[in-house]
């Protein structure tokens, strides 16, 4: 079961386009989540004063909240947030999504990269919407809990 949740995992989280990203003792952040599975992580690009980009200085303990039916998949990651200095990965990334933020583009001074790395996860994998609701509604009609997709912790 893992390997497969873990596969649903990567592939979800490229259908993500907003994460709550809490890092150190900073609530929780919208941010647009880079998953890159051959990383082994999720990249953040963000401003050089954005208060995440301050506690990625230190590896701050952090924590991603999943709530995206685009992606099918609801849930807490756990890992470590770090500044990233790979300008090659930072253009790999760069995308007219993240221009929007920055009024020089990618040669904005303040454009920083951050990297977080997953340790564990707690996910729910659903089928979508149109599946739940007829499970929700089966489950009503033959008094059956309804089928909400694949749950389960996954370790990186």
């Amino acid at each position: 079961m893992t390997a497969t949740l873990t596969e649903k995992f990567w592939n979800n989280m490229s259908k993500i386009h907003v994460v709550l990203l809490g890092a150190g003792d900073g609530d929780p952040v919208p941010m647009s989540p880079l998953a890159r599975q051959d990383d082994n992580a999720i990249w953040f690009i963000t401003s050089a004063d954005h208060d995440t980009f301050n506690a990625a200085k230190s590896a701050a303990a952090s924590k991603i909240y999943l709530c995206d039916s685009a992606g099918h998949m609801y849930g807490t990651i756990k890992g470590a947030l770090s500044v990233s200095d790979d300008k090659d990965k930072l253009d790999d990334l760069w995308s007219p999504m993240a221009a929007a933020w920055f009024a020089n583009g990618r040669e904005d001074d303040s454009v920083r990269l951050m990297k977080y790395t997953p340790t564990e996860a707690e996910i729910w994998a659903t089928d979508g919407t149109t599946k739940y609701l007829f499970e929700t509604i089966k489950a009503n009609i033959t008094d059956a809990k309804p089928d909400a997709g694949e749950y389960g912790m996954i370790h990186f």
